[in-house]
């Protein structure tokens, strides 16, 4: 395992990275109040059959923390992660995604389709459909961003630990709580407040009208429990009806976190498949 800090448009970026390069390529990027952390077991799953690369999003772990919210703007973040994949020499690899790493992920594919052998999008969206879901999404992450900059990380992790979208997570061992838990403190509260303002699903672009043209290689993970991304996959398979989606069993929002050896399997299983398809 090797972490590296490379520094794109001003902006340090901390990676880790396993693997020889000549393997076919896996990146990964993590959800809102996560980091390269959040993939350990995932990638301890992969092995060695792919190299494997975990990044730290804009204002996450041990990426750099840009003052202004702009800086964290979709069109920024997929401007960060185009240069950063030229410096590490990256021509073609699969892109795995969770929750507004997803959104992320979706955003670049949409940009870069010719680099993007198959994505992944555990848990994620397009955006918001209309400006007044926007709208009101905005207010409520401004509201939330306020909250982070007035009391801190801790109170904030207090709440967002308990919000329905995790109780799931209350059943894993008493050991990986305390993982989550601490990966979630070691957080910037200026990182997480700017997420909000800059990259939350309020303030992208919402993709609902184009992800149909999006004909490569994408699967859809979502957790049985998590019953708003259950609907969410549903309706973009509709769009996009030749994508793939599988509801994990038992599983909440953050399958990789729930049930790593089984969501390794299943982006290992469909990377696989798609290459025997192309052979």
């Amino acid at each position: 395992m090797v972490e590296l800090t490379i520094t794109v448009r001003e902006l340090p970026i901390h990676v880790v990275m396993n693997g020889d390069a000549q393997l076919p390529t896996i990146v990964f990027l993590h959800g809102f109040t996560g980091s390269t952390t959040t993939w350990r077991e995932v990638l301890e799953h992969v092995g060695s059959e792919f190299r494997t690369i975990a990044v730290d999003l804009t204002g996450h772990g041990m990426t750099g923390v840009p003052q202004a919210p702009a800086r964290y703007a979709m069109e920024e973040q997929i401007a960060d992660l185009h240069m950063l994949f030229q410096k590490l020499s990256l021509q073609s690899f699969v892109l795995v995604g969770y929750s507004m790493g997803g959104r992320i992920a979706l955003a670049y594919t949409i940009q870069y389709p010719e680099q993007i052998q198959a994505l992944v999008l555990e848990s994620a969206s397009p955006g918001l459909a209309t400006e007044e879901a926007r709208i009101a999404r905005r207010q409520a992450d401004e509201k939330l961003a306020c909250s982070i900059e007035a009391e801190g990380v801790r109170p904030f992790v207090d709440n967002w630990e308990n919000i329905p979208l995790f109780q799931s997570q209350k059943k894993l061992p008493e050991e990986k709580r305390i993982q989550i838990r601490n990966e979630r403190l070691q957080q910037s509260g200026q990182g997480l407040a700017n997420s909000l303002r800059g990259i939350g699903t309020g303030s992208q672009p919402s993709y609902w009208g184009i992800i149909g043209n999006l004909k490569g290689n994408v699967l859809l993970i979502t957790g049985e429990l998590d019953e708003k991304f259950v609907t969410i996959a549903r309706e973009m398979n509709e769009i996009a009806s030749l994508w793939k989606h599988t509801i994990v069993p038992g599983a909440g929002h953050a399958i990789h976190v729930e049930k790593p050896s089984l969501f390794a399997t299943m982006v290992k299983e469909f990377i696989l498949a798609i290459q025997k398809e192309e052979h």
